[in-house]
């Protein structure tokens, strides 16, 4: 199953917006798309999951494996606007302790 990811920039953010589920089945595919982006050279980029229905393991290990490679080149890996059951799978696996998360784009914009 493909995965639709919206880009937006702003400022010089780029802005990802992956659409309904995050899966084994996508987290390959969206792998391959957030790090053309960093190979592309990108160093602030904002995960905006507004319009995200279910994240499993496979699309969170792609978070850790962007975010490590941001930290690495000085850049920074941001999440924001998480509904309530996203934002409960990351405070109980511990993410939310590992990648910054804000409320809306606004806050996350402002952290970069």
């Amino acid at each position: 199953m493909e995965i639709e990811v919206r880009e937006e920039r702003e400022g010089g953010v780029m802005i990802l917006l992956p659409v309904g589920r995050l899966d084994s089945t996508n987290a390959r595919e969206f792998e391959d798309i957030v790090l053309d982006h960093l190979n592309a050279g990108e160093k602030r980029l904002v995960l905006d999951f507004t319009h995200l229905t279910f994240i499993s393991s496979s699309g969170m290990r792609v978070l850790l494996i962007a975010a490590k490679r941001l930290r690495a080149t000085a850049g920074k890996l941001v999440l924001c606007s998480q509904s309530e059951s996203i934002r409960e799978i990351f405070a109980i696996s511990g993410f939310d302790r590992i990648i910054s998360i804000y409320k809306d784009r606004a806050g996350a914009l402002a952290a970069l």
